[in-house]
């Protein structure tokens, strides 16, 4: 029997008409819409004439092949679906990636979309496609993957419209880098099963190659080292697709393919079938505690974070309206209240929630320190909610020592063994970044809201430092200072740095797992805490050394 927490519900203080609210959500829901343009542009793949072309040829879009394998009525939680916002390619990369559920079981499914580029392996499908591996391997999930790409894309956009070719052996670290984590997927015990939707050459005919399962289409794949003109060139060979590659040659000589569908609904329901015989369980713990909506409304959390980052949000808001039944048992409230700690739960998955409501000061992160430990010695993951400008600093925060106290913090971090969810609701700042769990700590995920911004320091500090350093260096030169010219670059390093930081385009780089609708949080977060289940949780009993 499901147990619940005994901790009370959080109280609300939020003033749902007062005039920052209405602000802060008309705000939220315009950057909402930026975001939701740029979503119907990553599904339009390459283009109106590029999708009819598609279906003119009986084929369907990569969205529809997902949708059509997922169990009825699951979600599907897609990651990095912004990807190459701001570049010179494609948004979305060319390649769509996330977790479904196939015959009740959690997979990564991902594949190419042959609308752009013909599929072929760009640097933002190449960031995307690892990051795939790597949510498959940290979490022991099987992967799926539907091939249909050219290969290797050996042209690098110049950024004025123009591009020029990529030096032959740039690509090599890639596409090498790709086939040898599929190969440890396999090793690792982590089934991988390919469906080829249609030509498959050079590095797109090593997936299938390198893959556990493979189901190839009738008259449809076509895999190939080389494709005919190729071979005519290297061999005088004279062939065609089907003869040199297709689908019932690999299913009847090369062995290759180990099942022949006669369509792609046949090749989804073959892959249906696999995954089910896989007899896959997860080695984690279902939900232990019983299920309840939050006492507040989610759509409260669309007017609780100004687009000035310098205006505070109390975080146990955002807490109350994403914890089970409202519920969390605050951990040393008194002692360091900049770092919110403590225990709740989401669709029943027990967390330990980190959140901030200010800068951290010594106290602050040694009490962080002492309650990632707790959650490590029961097993418990952990979410972070960073809204931080940074470490305290001056010269009571050194001599309270913040150096010695925050390496604490982040020593604790390093070494946790449960998983890490981030959300990034705020400002993500500084060395605040890693004792929060930024995405170099190898955290399971990192979703962003729109009002993120992820920098070294805040646009203003940056241009403030730079102004400083300009004053000093006039000063030991016994120059004059231009104070106009001074503001002139002040102004202009602001509007670089701000426009640098900004969620859209971090999410662009892939250096998260995307931009998530404020109100979506609590759904995203339980389908994570589901994910990392398939791995067992075992919490660190060991650290490194604390300086004390």
């Amino acid at each position: 029997m499901k147990r619940k927490l005994l901790a009370p519900p959080l109280s609300s203080q939020l003033d749902t008409s007062g005039e920052a609210f209405i602000q802060n959500r008309s705000d939220m829901l315009e950057q909402l819409a930026v975001i939701d343009d740029l979503l119907d542009e990553a599904d339009g793949g390459g283009g109106p004439a590029a999708m009819d072309r598609m279906r003119s040829r009986g084929k369907m879009p990569i969205r529809e092949r997902i949708a059509h394998v997922l169990d009825p009525d699951s979600p599907f939680l897609e990651i990095s679906p912004l990807a190459g916002y701001d570049s010179d390619y494609a948004v979305g990369g060319g390649f769509v990636m996330g977790i479904g559920v196939i015959a009740g079981t959690e997979c990564m499914i991902l594949g190419n979309d042959p609308t752009v580029l013909g599929g072929a392996i760009t640097p933002y499908m190449g960031k995307k496609w690892m990051r795939a591996i790597e949510i498959a391997r940290d979490n022991r999930m099987p992967y799926v993957s539907f091939v249909e790409s050219a290969g290797a894309d050996l042209r690098i956009p110049t950024g004025d419209g123009g591009s020029r070719l990529r030096v032959q052996t740039e690509h090599f670290a890639e596409t090498g880098g790709f086939f040898y984590e599929m190969i440890e997927l396999s090793k690792l015990g982590i089934p991988t099963v390919c469906i080829v939707f249609g030509s498959s050459t050079a590095g797109g005919a090593y997936q299938p190659g390198m893959s556990d399962y493979n189901i190839f289409i009738k008259e449809r794949s076509k895999v190939f080292l080389a494709g005919p003109p190729l071979v005519k060139m290297a061999t005088g060979e004279e062939s065609d697709d089907e003869t040199l590659g297709g689908g019932q040659m690999h299913a009847e000589s090369s062995g290759l393919a180990d099942y022949l569908a006669e369509d792609e609904m046949d090749a989804i329901r073959i892959c249906r079938e696999v995954v089910s015989h896989l007899d896959w369980a997860k080695e984690g713990p279902g939900p232990t505690l019983v299920s309840e909506e939050p006492v507040h409304d989610a759509e409260d959390l669309l007017g609780l974070v100004s687009r000035d980052l310098r205006q505070p949000v109390d975080i146990r808001e955002v807490i109350a309206r994403v914890a089970d039944g409202s519920r969390f048992e605050e951990f040393k409230p008194r002692y360091g209240p900049t770092m919110v700690c403590g225990w709740s739960s989401i669709h029943g998955y027990p967390i330990g929630v980190l959140g901030n409501n200010g800068v951290i000061h010594p106290e602050a992160a040694e009490k962080a320190a002492h309650f990632i430990q707790l959650c490590n010695r029961q097993d418990t993951p952990l979410l972070f909610l960073q809204n931080i400008t940074g470490y305290m600093v001056g010269r009571d925060a050194e001599a309270d020592g913040i150096i010695k106290k925050g390496s604490q913090m982040i020593n604790a971090v390093t070494n946790s063994t449960v998983p890490h969810l981030t959300v990034i609701i705020g400002s993500s700042y500084g060395a605040g970044t890693y004792g929060m769990s930024g995405r170099g700590y190898r955290n399971r995920f990192t979703f962003l809201w729109p009002t993120a911004k992820i920098a070294v320091m805040g646009p203003k500090q940056i241009a403030g430092v730079m102004s400083q350093v300009r004053r000093a260096r006039a000063a030991r030169k016994g120059e004059d200072f231009d104070e106009a010219a001074d503001a002139e670059i002040v102004r202009m390093v602001e509007e670089i740095q701000e426009a640098g930081s900004l969620a859209l385009v971090a999410t662009g780089a892939v250096s998260d797992d995307g931009i998530i609708d404020p109100r979506d949080t609590r759904t995203v977060l339980a389908l994570c805490l589901s994910a990392v289940r398939n791995r067992a949780i075992e919490g660190a009993r060991a650290y490194g050394v604390f300086r004390l």
